[in-house]
């Protein structure tokens, strides 16, 4: 048995969801002609009460189209120092955008107003690049799943709009935030100029994320996603995937919040590991103990069939997804609990 606990990105479709697939009615979306991608993009917009929503391959293809959207080369994003947009999608904002990031010292992912405010540049001073952009990323990836309280979105969004910035969120796990804070998405929508989503992690589509904003920012994706090269055809296949998984899929992520915690609780008790980070959702980061070799670690739970990630400097993380079984999990909790260094 192979136990994966890398990332919530290595799921496979049920077969219910590759039944759903194989059923869908499809076009040539380049021509925005293919009905079931049409029908995924309303849902989504709806969803977050937002006008209108544009299908992608890739979360940071949607990212990255939404700093194009917001941008002009020589500017600056204001983004925290473990944002995907910066460490995670190839530096495509200087590649794409010619935009430089401000990046702040948050907590766990998290940025505040304070911060933001601190931290943009006098728009008369032509020595520094404009500030044009905050991005915030809910739940943070590098920061362990921690989800923002939505008063702090609010605030920033506040900041935002006196001094005349765009305000995107990488929601690349806001499923996974929505389930754990029972925020309303409609309030998502009020509060952000754009909102990338995704599909292919905890709600175990094989692809596709979308970004949603008004009408008229939709409009101008999708030239910057042809730019890209995101034009897809008959891709209303992989959208019905993202139908079911909305559909069936969102519920059940509080089992992996649980399953995360409940690995937290037993790594917490063992005397090789110095620390576990704070539990909100899916992602468990934890650090060892100086005398315990993370190579060591990672190759004694590969021998047992388990595999999981290094972050370096004896940091580890786990992430909990769909294909992660009770059955599995009891197996990795008792596995952990024998472990022994000496």
């Amino acid at each position: 048995m192979e136990i994966n606990l890398v990332s919530d990105t290595v799921t496979k479709p049920t077969q219910e969801m590759l039944r759903f697939m194989f059923q869908a009615e499809v076009g040539d979306d380049v021509y925005k002609q293919d009905p079931t991608v049409i029908e995924l993009e309303a849902k989504v917009a709806e969803m977050f009460g937002m006008e209108a929503a544009l299908f992608f391959p890739s979360g940071t293809m949607a990212n990255q189209t939404a700093i194009k959207l917001h941008t002009q080369p020589g500017e600056q994003l204001i983004a925290d120092k473990y944002a995907h947009v910066y460490n995670y999608e190839g530096g495509g904002v200087s590649f794409n955008s010619g935009v430089s990031c401000c990046l702040l010292n948050g907590n766990r992912g998290m940025i505040t107003a304070e911060q933001v405010a601190g931290s943009i540049n006098d728009p008369e001073f032509y020595h520094s690049p404009l500030t044009s952009l905050v991005c915030v990323e809910n739940t943070t990836n590098k920061g362990g799943g921690a989800c923002y309280d939505f008063e702090e979105f609010k605030k920033i969004r506040q900041v935002c709009e006196t001094h005349n910035l765009k305000f995107h969120l990488d929601g690349a796990r806001i499923w996974n935030a929505l389930v754990a804070t029972n925020d309303n998405p409609k309030d998502y929508g009020k509060v952000f100029d754009t909102i990338s989503v995704c599909l292919s992690k905890g709600l175990g589509a094989p692809i596709g994320s979308l970004l949603l904003s008004d009408k008229a920012s939709i409009h101008s994706a999708l030239r910057i996603r042809k730019i890209l090269g995101g034009g897809m055809r008959q891709v209303g296949y992989l959208a019905a995937a993202g139908i079911y998984a909305m559909d069936n899929h969102i519920e059940r992520l509080a089992d992996d919040h649980r399953r995360a915690k409940e690995l937290g609780t037993v790594l917490e008790k063992l005397n090789w590991v110095a620390k576990v980070e704070p539990i909100e959702t899916n992602i468990l980061i934890f650090s060892v103990q100086p005398h315990t070799n993370e190579t060591v670690l990672m190759e004694k739970l590969k021998q047992k069939g388990i595999f999981i990630s290094s972050m370096g400097h004896g940091k580890l993380r786990i992430v909990t997804h769909m294909d992660y079984r009770e059955v599995m999990h009891t197996y990795v909790l008792e596995t952990l609990e024998k472990l022994v260094f000496n």
